[in-house]
């Protein structure tokens, strides 16, 4: 059963008006990653990390992350609010942002760990190797759950407060 005219208009209409325009995506996106390499370098430096090297490659998977999550987090956000209260306005933009920000970035993380396990697994396209990407990924973002996560804490989760009521106040 397809969707009437009328509805797709409305979605069309509410999709067109939930995104972010140009300036908001360029900047918000620029500035999300510098807020969330700046988060995980806090977290880092916090944690006493002393692997230079490492620190400058976690912040820049953090930035990337960030960088990719903006746009597609606040369109989100902005779709599932709609025209509903202040309130939950900012109950999406919290958690359309916190989602797309550590998805993204969790999947940055799978695909730089599975690079480098890939040295060991078996040829493409075959079962093993399908086997050996599956558990390779759900390692890799089961690694992120448990050692990812802290580096939004405490810079990364008031960026998060900060933009639900920068972005729950404006007019959509």
């Amino acid at each position: 059963m397809g969707l009437s005219r009328p509805t797709r208009t409305g979605l069309l209409a509410r999709s067109h008006a939930a995104l972010p325009a140009w300036p908001v995506a360029l900047g918000g996106a620029l500035a999300w990653a510098v807020v969330m390499g700046a988060s995980a370098a806090l977290g880092l430096w916090l944690r006493a990390w002393e692997t230079q090297d490492r620190i400058v490659a976690v912040v820049a998977l953090f930035a990337a992350g960030g960088a990719i999550a903006f746009v597609p987090g606040l369109f989100l956000a902005r779709l599932a609010a709609g025209q509903k209260p202040r309130g939950a306005a900012f109950a999406a933009v919290f958690l359309g942002l916190s989602i797309a920000t550590i998805g993204f970035t969790a999947a940055l993380y799978a695909l730089v760990y599975r690079s480098y396990y890939a040295a060991w697994h078996a040829d493409a396209f075959t079962i093993t190797w399908a086997f050996q990407q599956v558990f390779t990924t759900l390692g890799a973002l089961g690694q992120f759950a448990v050692l990812g996560l802290r580096l939004y804490f405490p810079l990364g989760f008031a960026a998060l407060v900060a933009a639900g009521l920068l972005f729950s106040r404006q007019p959509r």
